[in-house]
Parts: structure tokens; C-alpha cells; sequence
């Protein structure tokens, strides 16, 4: 414990504190030993970082036990299937900084439960660069990540509904699934056309 705290930076009663707040995991054991690794001090450099950038103690904790409850990166991505889409590895602190600290338990749930975020060790894996990119750059126009990330979820089913129509376009008796995924840009090109005309029509229907 103490060499853990003198790496951290911080004294052995803090570190206790930490661990009766469940801040970090508990160590392994080998009878009186207690083990502490590289993953615990990954998890106080986080603490000290979230305290620096203004979070509670209680607002850390819940991110912690989301964090420790979220969904492995294997899983978030699945068993490897070939995407368009490039994952983006996140500290808990980045990913506080690119949210201007709207990064909290409940949006962090949101975005769990969305299957946007997993979890690599002490990493954070966001499934999309775009998606990444686009939110923060919404939040960033005082758009609230609550609000995008709600929106999030109705685009999902949009989404999902418009990828069930192309397939059954595409798969006849006489296509494979090969077929479905050379034409998937025609797909891609379809969608961007009609949502950029609605876009048109709905900024053209708002002028007085």
C-alpha cells in the first residue's frame, strides 16, 4: 500500500480512504500480502485527475462503478466483424475533457446502455471516431450530452429500421450477404441524399 500511494502521489491514508469509498478495486491477496498493480494506479491517476478538473468524490464513484460495470471491449465490438467504424481508446479523464465535463454517471450510463462505451482495463472504448467527433462537437454548441444522447437512441431505431429495408432490398434468392456488403455505399448514398433534402424541406417550411 505504501508503495502504491508514494507512485500515486498521494499519502497511505488517502489510499485508504480510497478503499473504503471503493474508489479502487481491492487488491489481490496472498495470505497477509495485499498485491496492488498497474490497474490500481491507473485508477488513482484518474481520481486525481477528475479531482483536478473539478469532480466530487461522489460523482467519481459513480463513474468508477460504471466503469467497472460496463461492457468489455470484446463485447461492445463484437467478434471482430469487419466496420467502417474506428474505435477511439479514452482515458476517464479525456473523456471528461471532451465533454466539457458533462461526462457524468448518467450520461455515462446512457452511453453504456446505447453500446457506445466499453471498457479495456483502465481504458475507455469508444465504438465510433464520427459518432465521437460529431457528439462533443454538439455539446460544444451548448447542446446538452443528455439531450444528444437521447437523440442518439431515437436515430438508433431510424437507423436500424433503415438497414432492415436495404437488406430485404438486397438479400433476393439469388444475393449473399457478399453482395449486401459491396452494396452497402449505394445504401450509405441514399440515406445521406434523403436526409440532407428533409433537411432542405424542413429549413425551407421554418422561413417566414
Amino acid at each position: 500500500m505504501a508503495e502504491l500511494a508514494k507512485e500515486a502521489g498521494i499519502t497511505v491514508r488517502t489510499l485508504r480512504f480510497y478503499r473504503e469509498r471503493k474508489l479502487i478495486p481491492p487488491p489481490r491477496r496472498e495470505g497477509r500480502i495485499a498485491w496492488y498493480d498497474n490497474t490500481h494506479l491507473a485508477r488513482l491517476r484518474t481520481i486525481t485527475a477528475l479531482l483536478e478538473r473539478g469532480h466530487t468524490l461522489n460523482g467519481i464513484a459513480e463513474l468508477a462503478e460504471a466503469f467497472d460495470h460496463g461492457r468489455d471491449v470484446g463485447e461492445l465490438l463484437g467478434l471482430g466483424e469487419p466496420s467502417e467504424e474506428t474505435p477511439v481508446r479514452l482515458s476517464p479523464e479525456e473523456l471528461a475533457d471532451v465533454f466539457a465535463g458533462q461526462a457524468t454517471p448518467e450520461n455515462l450510463a446512457a452511453s453504456l446502455d446505447l453500446g457506445y462505451l466499453g471498457t479495456d482495463g483502465s481504458e475507455i472504448v469508444h465504438v465510433s471516431r464520427r459518432l465521437l467527433d460529431a457528439s462533443a462537437a454538439l455539446v460544444h454548441e451548448g447542446i446538452p450530452l443528455a439531450d444528444v444522447l437521447s437523440t442518439a437512441r431515437r436515430v438508433r431505431d431510424h437507423a436500424d429500421a433503415l438497414a432492415d429495408l436495404f437488406i430485404a432490398l438486397v438479400l433476393t434468392a439469388d444475393r449473399t450477404p457478399a453482395d449486401l456488403q459491396r452494396l452497402r455505399p449505394l445504401a450509405k448514398t441514399v440515406v445521406e441524399a434523403e436526409l440532407s433534402m428533409a433537411m432542405d424541406r424542413r429549413l425551407r417550411g421554418q422561413r417566414p
